[in-house]
């Protein structure tokens, strides 16, 4: 069956298409369990042959331009296609920050040249990106960062250190913010201007990734080290000094394809409820009442999510937001449900120890609250300092 698209496809007829495609994939056992928006770089040779079987058949890259690895649709087509992972619970693409970050940042950004050279091997599934963007010192206030870029000649001179970085030891190149203006505006009223946006080969010298032990047990970020790391002057991906822009652009198109996990959110609920009511008298009506807020808020969400659409917006920090609390209280939900004994070795627990990072991946809990009380509600600005 020819599962390729071309740009005269209906919606519809795509969402079809889709759908049958991760159907035949999952009947032929090659569909790897989804790993949500980072790959766990134990897996990443995984991701990479599923990424490459995406793009032979039509679904990488769905509203790039095709000159540039893409298939030239549009973002409708992009979310029906994320939608339609989520309904099979397979991994849309390789990794959120290339295809979703990297790549939005490219096309939107980009020079000619940088989108022909980089593009391509995004949607093949051959590049993995990461990013280099919060640092010790500055991960909620990000404009607050101290990795310096020094021009020299034909190159930047980059030197500093950034943290939480997801796959960064499996990376063959970063989406880096770094400040090109004068260092002591860290600090002040003016710290937004004067950081550039940069595209970093990650095998160059002078970059040293460290994984980071988190207290689930396992090491799924790293720390970065970058000591005065030679930067060609052609990876400065839009104009210099301006790279907030870039970089809130980047992360609203990160918080735009976050709705997707009301999905697999809806299905953890389900299953809860299920055990629920399997429990017999141990599911208590406080609890069975506890589980159906949960549902009801998930459904509203989802509704929030369909009205938001395609395009990422400032409303996408609602749902996002929204998203990641429901998470929380889900786990803490099922670790209740389950008992005592789940909070020993068992996914409850795993569940309940992860919980706490939705609410900084992606733009904090704080951010996301500054955002929609600032740039929504029309609210007076967090006083600083």
């Amino acid at each position: 069956m020819d599962l390729t698209t071309t740009d005269s496809d209906g919606l519809a007829e795509f969402a079809s298409r889709a759908a049958a495609f991760l159907a035949s994939e999952h009947q032929a056992g090659r569909v790897p369990y989804d790993w949500g928006a980072i790959v766990p770089p134990a897996r990443v040779d995984e991701a990479k042959q599923w990424q490459a079987r995406l793009h032979s058949a039509g679904f990488a890259g769905i509203h790039w331009p095709v000159g540039f690895g893409g298939r030239g649709l549009t973002p409708e087509h992009t979310a029906a296609w994320i939608l339609a992972c989520a309904r099979a619970e397979a991994p849309p693409f390789l990794n959120m920050v290339g295809h979703v970050l990297a790549a939005g940042s490219l096309l939107r950004f980009g020079t000619s040249a940088q989108q022909a050279a980089l593009l391509p091997s995004i949607a093949s599934g051959e590049a993995v990106w990461c990013q280099l963007f919060s640092e010790p010192n500055a991960g909620s206030d990000l404009a607050s960062l101290t990795t310096r870029a020094t021009r020299d000649g034909d190159h930047y001179v980059v030197s500093g250190q950034k943290v939480w970085c997801s796959n960064g030891r499996v990376a063959d190149r970063g989406i880096c913010l770094a400040r090109t203006g004068p260092l002591e505006d860290h600090a002040g009223p003016h710290r937004h201007k004067g950081i550039s946006f940069f595209l970093v080969d990650m095998e160059l010298p002078g970059i040293e990734v460290r994984p980071l032990r988190q207290m689930t047990g396992g090491s799924e970020f790293d720390e970065v080290f970058l000591d005065e790391v030679r930067v060609p002057v052609d990876c400065l991906l839009g104009p210099e000094h301006e790279g907030w822009s870039v970089a809130m652009a980047t992360l609203t198109n990160e918080r735009g394809h976050i709705g997707s996990a009301s999905i697999s959110l809806r299905r953890r609920l389900d299953r809860m409820t299920a055990d629920l009511a399997g429990a017999g008298s141990n599911g208590s009506a406080v609890a069975r009442d506890r589980v159906t807020a949960l549902l009801a808020r998930g459904e509203a969400l989802a509704a929030l999510g369909n009205r938001q659409g395609p395009v990422a917006s400032l409303a996408s920090s609602l749902s996002k937001l929204g998203v990641t609390e429901l998470m929380f209280d889900a786990a803490v939900a099922r670790v209740d449900a389950a008992g005592a004994t789940s909070m020993l070795d068992t996914p409850a627990a795993q569940g309940l120890l992860a919980a706490p990072g939705g609410r900084i991946a992606g733009g904090t809990t704080q951010v996301q609250k500054n955002i929609i009380g600032e740039r929504i509600l029309g609210l007076p600005k967090e006083p600083s300092g």
